[in-house]
């Protein structure tokens, strides 16, 4: 009983002593929070939001010479792209590649037996197939089989144009992600360059600064994920109109061996 009446009376005497450093010590704590929290107000009314502009807008014209100059980068890889994807959807097509007038007209002048005739078809009407078989039909008079190398070497130069036109949507799909990691690397160099300035950080500055490096990276993506599936698309739809000039170019020639040629 006496032990229990002398721990009452010590914890008594402990609480309260404890009280009053407890309460001294968060009277002492509050003038350092509220002055704490009056500087990030501060600090936060200083910082520049300008009126009336968008989180890009900021981006794009608070990021610094070398992120405005990455940005234009990125806008004239965008552009590019458009201008590969709407030009090759234009260009690669049977219609383009091999015309359906140009095999009839050809197919026509190989049964009467007149290449001359078939020739000038050819060069009336300039396009892959059209070079292709030009190749082929004047080299007549030396033989199919040097008929055949001229077209295997007039072919191979043909889907070499195309492959070339298709590669330039492939450096687009390359290139765009890179320059949004180097706006990333240039945000974050920034970033860290102002926490580490000394004293109280730029607050808008430093989410300018991020801003900036997530934005490439977004803009990047943006022009690099179409690029890819078009280039893909595209180069599937050469492949198989390819596969099917060759096979028409073939048929045309197969006659080749017993044609005479004739003269005008």
């Amino acid at each position: 009983m006496k032990r229990s009446l002398i721990l009452c009376f010590a914890l008594v005497g402990c609480l309260a002593f404890t009280t009053p450093s407890v309460q001294a010590q968060e009277a002492a704590a509050e003038p350092a929070v509220e002055a704490a929290a009056n500087e990030i107000t501060t600090n936060a009314a200083a910082a520049p939001a300008p009126a009336g502009h968008s989180v890009f807008y900021t981006v794009l014209f608070g990021s610094g010479p070398i992120g405005f100059i990455l940005w234009m980068a990125l806008f004239g890889s965008l552009g590019f792209y458009i201008y590969l994807a709407v030009d090759c959807g234009i260009l690669i097509r049977p219609s383009k590649i091999m015309p359906t007038a140009l095999i009839a007209n050809v197919q026509g002048a190989m049964k009467e037996g007149d290449v001359v005739k078939a020739l000038q078809f050819c060069e009336n009407e300039p396009t892959p197939m059209a070079n292709i078989l030009s190749a082929g039909f004047t080299h007549v008079e030396e033989g199919y089989d040097i008929i055949q190398e001229a077209i295997s070497s007039a072919a191979d130069l043909e889907i070499e144009k195309i492959m070339q036109r298709l590669s330039w949507l492939s450096v687009c799909a390359n290139i765009a992600p890179q320059l949004g990691l180097l706006g990333t690397v240039q945000g974050m160099i920034a970033a860290f360059a102002n926490l580490g300035s000394g004293g109280t950080p730029d607050v808008g500055a430093l989410a300018t600064n991020i801003s900036q490096a997530l934005w490439t990276t977004a803009g990047g993506l943006i022009t690099s994920i179409p690029a890819v599936c078009t280039y893909y698309a595209y180069r599937n739809r050469a492949n198989r109109i390819i596969l099917q000039m060759e096979a028409t170019t073939m048929e045309l020639i197969k006659d080749l061996r017993n044609v005479e040629v004739v003269a005008e």
